[in-house]
């Protein structure tokens, strides 16, 4: 078991009701889409780690790596934003920075930096909201949820099969990379090519015999997957902290933005 599917069964909020946890992580990050404010988005961010890390007990390391994890992709796409070029010749809008190379000049745009720290902070907001969710709630619990909520029977099956696969193939990958490292497989370039080439080959033997275990024992049970057990109850505690929460974001965007 990996550790965020590890911690979305043994964190301190498991106890928490899914439908509450999943209308306070997915209604902040409706709220921070739409209002786009920069200010709402941070303190969505502020609040939901403060979740994460005291309410939950999720580690600080383990939630800084994750947060890590699209800063490739986030720090790719804020470049592309930030940097503009144009001919020499032309006329430069508002900037803060530029840079003339040859017959060109590349500059940093007012506009641009308004926009990239409107992303960023989005991004943060999103994230933050959407790791609230997956390390506090099990894919069961938000399968139930999604039940409850009369989506269609097929979308809910394919969500949960599609989670629980990819938590089998990351463990799949783990181990067989680890006994092609305890075997000195990655020590030069050739045995590189080929120990990658025979990872590929056995994750693909592993998933298609996985998937024809999981399709066996579905059967058995009818053609229906695992339920989660409705044991947990609402807290109109939680409730009263959501709708607080969410009036105090509203009525802020609404009148002080």
């Amino acid at each position: 078991m990996l550790l965020i599917d590890k911690y979305a069964y043994m964190n301190k909020l498991a106890s928490v009701h899914p439908l509450e946890k999943m209308t306070f992580s997915l209604g902040l990050l409706l709220l921070s889409l739409i209002v786009r404010d920069e200010l709402i988005s941070l303190i969505t961010f502020i609040v939901m780690s403060a979740f994460i890390i005291l309410g939950a007990k999720i580690p600080f390391q383990y939630y800084a790596k994750l947060l890590l994890l699209p800063g490739f992709f986030l720090l790719s796409s804020l470049l592309s934003i930030l940097i503009s070029i144009a001919p020499n010749s032309s006329n430069l809008p508002a900037h803060f920075w530029a840079f003339s190379l040859s017959n060109w000049t590349f500059f940093i745009g007012n506009e641009s930096m308004i926009t990239a720290r409107q992303l960023l902070f989005s991004v943060l907001g999103s994230i933050s909201c959407l790791y609230f969710l997956i390390l506090t709630t099990s894919v069961q619990s938000i399968c139930h949820v999604l039940r409850q909520w009369r989506l269609p029977a097929l979308f809910v099956e394919l969500v949960e099969l599609t989670y629980r696969f990819i938590f089998i193939f990351l463990n799949s990958m783990q181990k067989i990379h680890l006994a092609q490292q305890s075997r000195l497989g990655y020590q030069s370039p050739m045995q590189w090519l080929r120990s990658i080439s025979m990872l590929i080959a056995a994750l693909f033997a592993e998933m298609f015999q996985r998937s024809r275990e999981l399709n066996n024992a579905m059967q058995a049970r009818g053609g229906e997957s695992v339920y989660w057990q409705d044991n947990v109850c609402y807290s109109k505690k939680n409730w009263f902290g959501i709708v607080f929460i969410f009036l105090f974001l509203v009525i802020y965007g609404g009148f002080f933005s």
